[in-house]
């Protein structure tokens, strides 16, 4: 893979006519919209594609409830073939970060498999991040859909009546600077006079990174009396 060398981060997010009960996330359905934005060095450009999309076959009415798309709608848009190529050179040569990436991954992979064999798998060209995943690790047990990590990063989404593959992309970019941000220093005064800075960074892999902060010299110089005094009261070193 030839990624970018710039910090460049596509956040994306589809709308589908529905997903098979079989288990089977693409076959017999189809993408029906596609929003993604763009982001360079933790800062949206305002470069962005989104495109609503003719599927050739009905909506299932599960799946209208959730985006509220209709057939009707759609039947003027263009197919997804027509506009293609214009996802994939939005998409090569970055970080693609989605909500629940295997869903949305599959359907563009499914997408493109029909159009040529030629057309390599997302993950060739460029890198993927699933939200989904890393929310698990920060929050394990708890409820990780877009809306609950909203709720809880305090993230305005009350727009946010029905799915729509643009808005939630503009969403997921915000949850995802909430949690890859370096937490806020956390400082405890035990004592008058003395601070204690406890920083922890969080990367994209969740990893925390500790920093090791050491005693003053008059904490250092008063821990040493104290030894002292305890031995001459024991007569001997008990360390």
């Amino acid at each position: 893979m030839n990624f970018c060398s710039i910090n460049r981060k596509i956040f994306l997010d589809t709308e589908t006519t529905g997903m098979n009960k079989t288990g089977n996330l693409c076959i017999n359905h189809k993408i029906i919209e596609i929003g993604a934005i763009e982001m360079i060095n933790r800062k949206l450009t305002g470069k962005k594609i989104h495109f609503y999309l003719k599927p050739g076959r009905l909506i299932d009415p599960e799946a209208y409830k959730i985006h509220g798309i209709s057939n009707q709608f759609l039947s003027k848009k263009p197919f997804f073939y027509e506009v293609s190529q214009k996802i994939l050179n939005f998409l090569k040569n970055s970080t693609v970060i989605v909500h629940n990436a295997i869903f949305d991954i599959s359907f563009l992979n499914y997408e493109f498999s029909l159009i040529s064999s030629q057309i390599p798998k997302l993950n060739k060209i460029c890198k993927i991040v699933d939200t989904l995943i890393l929310a698990r690790k920060l929050f394990p047990g708890k409820k990780n859909t877009l809306d609950a990590l909203c709720q809880r990063y305090h993230i305005n989404s009350k727009n946010r009546i029905l799915h729509g593959a643009l808005l939630d992309a503009q969403l997921l970019s915000k949850v995802y600077l909430s949690m890859t941000s370096k937490q806020e220093s956390i400082f405890f005064s035990p004592q008058k006079n003395t601070s204690y800075n406890i920083t922890y960074d969080y990367n994209l892999e969740n990893k925390i990174i500790s920093h090791i902060i050491y005693a003053t010299q008059k904490e250092t110089n008063d821990h040493v009396k104290y030894l002292k005094n305890i031995c001459n009261i024991s007569k001997k070193k008990i360390w």
